[in-house]
């Protein structure tokens, strides 16, 4: 198929990616009623489990772990709220959104005004190689890394090692990182009000709960949640770009319709996952219409069974994405450092 077009279901007579705009324009709309019931369902599934990680401390810990694990999942659901809150997807009016999104990014440890954007940038700029380095992975070229002296192949190859991409990475970025904004400029402004914002209420929310349950079970409870929360955000993030066909381009040939249709998966995950991720795998018809709210995903797909086929990968599937870690321009792959190797 050429790179350039996504043939469609040969009875609506749409060929080109972009017309696809059109169509899926009228899934936009969003449900207040709907909305409001899966906000409120997931912060009572999160808060249930939390309470119940932290009644199972004093049974047995690996309990609580057990627990956590669940309550992770639903964190990362409430991380995809926060996420269509970005967009604008979630409510129509946008003060909603704002504030829905801004109360969630204490849970998430994620100032919502930074983040959106910064995932703006990355919707805006997703597969060009002339414009990586906001809001996404950073991915090396073969000839870029063939360039690069031993220390700094050494660096990026630690990089993009699993421990650091899926552990201390992502621990760094919503610990650490996400306390204070990258941008030192004057309108930049904002983005410090948030995320100083975000670091008070945070400062506040802990202390009270430190003060309910006491600083170690607070601690022990909550780390585990928010650091696996945090590793499966970025490995959802990872493999929605990061597989072998994706698509990368410079300025002159890129698109923003074939970096959705060609750039973003179709992460196919079993049901109980689906629902913990917010349906967030339906990714490449997220990057092309990004105010559809998540709910309404899968009826595209039901409505429109040939993007499901659409780059489509499965969980099994997707662990082989782990060993990709270049572009080849000369193949348009992502390729392993083995593979890049033959050719230095």
């Amino acid at each position: 198929m050429n790179k350039s077009e996504f043939h469609a279901n040969p009875t609506t007579g749409l060929t080109t990616s972009r017309e696809w705009l059109r169509l899926l324009a009228p899934y936009r709309e969003p449900n207040h009623v709907r909305s409001f019931g899966e906000l409120f369902l997931t912060g009572a599934v999160f808060v249930a489990l939390w309470v119940a990680a932290w009644l199972a401390f004093s049974i047995s810990y690996w309990l609580t772990l057990a627990i956590s694990v669940l309550a992770a999942g639903t964190l990362v659901r409430l991380f995809m709220i926060q996420h269509d809150c970005g967009h604008g997807a979630f409510f129509r009016r946008r003060a909603i959104n704002d504030w829905v999104g801004r109360v969630i990014g204490v849970l998430t440890l994620t100032p919502y005004k930074v983040w959106r954007h910064s995932h703006s940038t990355h919707h805006a700029t997703s597969s060009n190689l002339c414009k990586r380095g906001v809001g996404d992975i950073s991915t090396l070229t073969v000839r870029e890394y063939q360039a690069l002296s031993g220390p700094r192949r050494l660096a990026y190859r630690l990089y993009r090692s699993p421990l650091v991409i899926f552990g201390i990475g992502p621990a760094f970025q919503f610990l650490l990182r996400n306390r204070l904004p990258q941008e030192f400029r004057r309108e930049a402004l904002t983005n410090w009000v948030s995320a100083m914002g975000t670091n008070l209420t945070i400062f506040i929310v802990a202390g009270v709960m430190i003060y309910a349950v006491g600083a170690g079970p607070f601690l022990l409870v909550h780390l585990p949640i928010i650091l696996l929360a945090s590793s499966v955000g970025v490995w959802l993030f990872y493999v929605q770009h990061q597989f072998e066909d994706t698509y990368w381009s410079e300025n002159q040939a890129w698109s923003l319709q074939d970096a959705a249709f060609q750039g973003s998966s179709h992460y196919a995950l079993p049901q109980p996952l689906r629902w913990f991720t917010a349906n967030i795998g339906v990714h490449h018809v997220h990057h092309l219409q990004s105010r559809i709210p998540y709910y309404r995903l899968p009826q595209v797909l039901r409505d429109f069974p040939e993007l499901a086929e659409v780059r489509r990968m499965n969980l099994r599937q997707s662990f082989a994405c782990v060993r990709l870690r270049l572009w080849d321009e000369g193949r348009s792959k992502l390729v392993t450092f083995a593979k890049a190797h033959e050719q230095d």
